[in-house]
């Protein structure tokens, strides 16, 4: 089932295509190498929106027309936006950035092409896996125009790279390989360009395969370890586990585990 406008739009627009549990969002700007305005930020926020909110949807994959993945934000757009103090989404809508207001629960694949700078670095670092083509450019680049990065980069990169090499490059706005993404964490794979769609729908089709609940509940009790300290996912994990024990795809689970077949998990 395609959602995708069919006009093209000078402002861009974000295509969304559900192919089975797997949501599809695509970055589709390309003229512009996918740079992002208010009209996509608007729409990409609907699109995981629609994956939190559909019970037959358990898996995002974020990727981009054209030949790179995002130059980062149309700034001569955003900058109206930023200097009014106005949020860049609806805030009922959930974060594509998963930082404040209503964040996701459902895993994010993320497959990376091409030029992937500012806003691209920080919804790969958003997600939970990410390909990478080997023709990757990154950078964060905000401090050469006066700003900073403010969906992610100053929080995350440091998690994930350590502090040296988080401001080698946040206070540099220098280039990075996608060899170096890899070393960092930022990226978990990196392939040939063109392969990467590929790789990354592999990941989330694996993912779809696995019951929703406990993706979702493994999902969360990471995030709480990494945010507020492992003795806080550990006082949960308990009340989780019953709440799993619960399910209707518990059961699925251990029919198909003594018939020997591929479990059918409903999220139930």
């Amino acid at each position: 089932m395609t959602d995708t406008p069919t006009a093209r739009d000078p402002d861009g627009q974000i295509t969304v295509e559900q192919r089975g549990a797997v949501l599809l969002i695509g970055i589709d700007r390309p003229e512009k190498r996918n740079g992002f305005t208010p009209a996509m930020f608007t729409q990409l926020a609907r699109a995981c929106t629609r994956l939190e909110d559909s019970s037959d949807l358990f898996v995002g994959l974020l990727h981009a027309h054209g030949e790179h993945f995002s130059a980062g934000v149309d700034l001569a757009k955003i900058a109206p936006l930023r200097q009014a103090g106005l949020p860049l989404y609806p805030p009922e809508e959930v974060d594509p950035f998963n930082l404040r207001g209503r964040l996701r629960r459902k895993p994010m694949v993320v497959a990376l092409k091409g030029i992937s700078f500012t806003l691209a670095v920080e919804l790969a670092l958003a997600s939970e896996i990410c390909v990478a083509a080997d023709n990757c450019r990154f950078a964060q680049q905000e401090v050469a125009r006066g700003i900073m990065p403010t969906c992610g980069a100053t929080i995350r990169l440091p998690q994930r790279a350590g502090w040296g090499q988080a401001m080698k490059f946040l206070l540099t706005g220098d280039e990075f390989t996608a060899r170096e993404a890899l070393a960092m964490g930022l990226v978990q794979e990196v392939v040939p360009a063109g392969q990467e769609f590929a790789r990354a729908w592999h990941y989330a089709q694996r993912i779809a395969a696995q019951a929703p609940l406990a993706v979702q509940a493994t999902l969360e009790n990471a995030r709480l370890a990494l945010g507020s300290g492992p003795q806080a996912a550990a006082e949960v994990l308990e009340a989780q586990q019953r709440r799993l024990y619960a399910t209707a795809d518990v059961q699925e689970g251990i029919r198909s585990f003594a018939e020997k077949r591929p479990a059918v998990f409903r999220g139930m």
